[in-house]
């Protein structure tokens, strides 16, 4: 079973008729955009979000992104995509759902992981910075 996360966020999308291929489903490099969507969604309810990344110094690249389609999308279509934090102290690691906002069925799962990168040196990280440690843990229940 996939780790829930210690915070999630529940985004909605409508499938646009442009992200759909002539076969009316979603052509397989938007689901990307929409665990974007989802992401900055959860980094806003964190507080820390890619602005306040960039403030403190901070880039966060995507270093691995894995994606398993079960279920095409298609136009009109009603989704939600719930992004769960996983990790936060090392690195930024989150699951992801996408399934019908009706029904509810599985579409699509997902994770990414992101690093810190300082801006100035343009080193990676072996640790999240403090602020954004911090920021989750005023969050934590």
């Amino acid at each position: 079973m996939r780790n829930q996360g210690v915070l999630h966020v529940d985004t909605q999308i409508v499938v646009p008729f442009f992200d759909v291929d002539s076969m009316n489903v979603v052509w397989h490099g938007h689901y990307v955009k929409y665990l974007e969507v989802a992401r900055c969604a959860l980094l806003d309810l964190i507080g820390h979000n890619y602005n306040d990344m960039l403030e403190s110094g901070h880039a966060w690249p995507i270093i691995d992104l894995q994606l398993r389609y079960v279920r095409s999308a298609v136009f009109g279509q009603a989704l939600t995509v719930r992004a769960s934090l996983v990790e936060w102290e090392n690195r930024l690691k989150i699951n992801y759902l996408i399934s019908d906002a009706t029904t509810g069925e599985r579409l699509t799962r997902a994770s990414s992981v992101q690093v810190a990168v300082d801006l100035a040196s343009r080193e990676m990280l072996l640790a999240s910075p403090r602020v954004f440690v911090q920021a989750v843990e005023r969050k934590l229940p």
